[in-house]
């Protein structure tokens, strides 16, 4: 009886594991992930910050949709001029992917995203006209440095 019981255990066990090997889709390294922002970011957001995005287009992998628009996203600041000492170009990375509840890390490239126009003598020096926003509904893509399994 118990040998049974032990059976039938190991048998679901098994089976759940098959089963959610199937519905497991890996992303390669190099897609394309296009996000909007959801959140407003600027220069002068601090290092480390997170924001909201959504995936924009569905992601297809081998002809099947593994990663669908709307998509919660999260990224973070990895450079601004929040910190006057060590100030840089806004920019930002891809953290993370919201998937069936489950918040599944990402390492995508860092993106700059484009700022206002500089003159040239501003340019020269390294200086922009102005603060660089980024607002709701922007679009930035990320490239995936590292496969991601969902």
């Amino acid at each position: 009886m118990i040998r049974d019981k032990f059976l039938a255990v190991i048998s679901i066990a098994c089976v759940c594991f098959v089963a959610s090997s199937l519905n497991a889709a890996t992303i390669p390294a190099g897609t394309t992930l296009t996000v909007s922002t959801v959140s407003l970011v600027t220069a002068q957001s601090v290092v480390g910050r997170s924001f909201e995005a959504k995936i924009a287009q569905d992601v297809s992998v081998k002809g099947n949709v593994v990663l669908r628009a709307g998509t919660k996203a999260f990224g973070k600041i990895t450079s601004s001029r929040a910190n006057s000492r060590k100030s840089g170009p806004l920019t930002a990375e891809l953290a993370s992917i919201d998937v069936n509840g489950r918040r599944i890390p990402v390492k995508t490239s860092s993106v700059q995203p484009a700022g206002p126009p500089q003159t040239a003598r501003q340019a020269h020096y390294g200086h922009t006209a102005g603060t660089t926003v980024v607002n709701p509904g922007s679009r930035m893509q990320f490239q995936l440095l590292q496969p991601v399994t969902l």
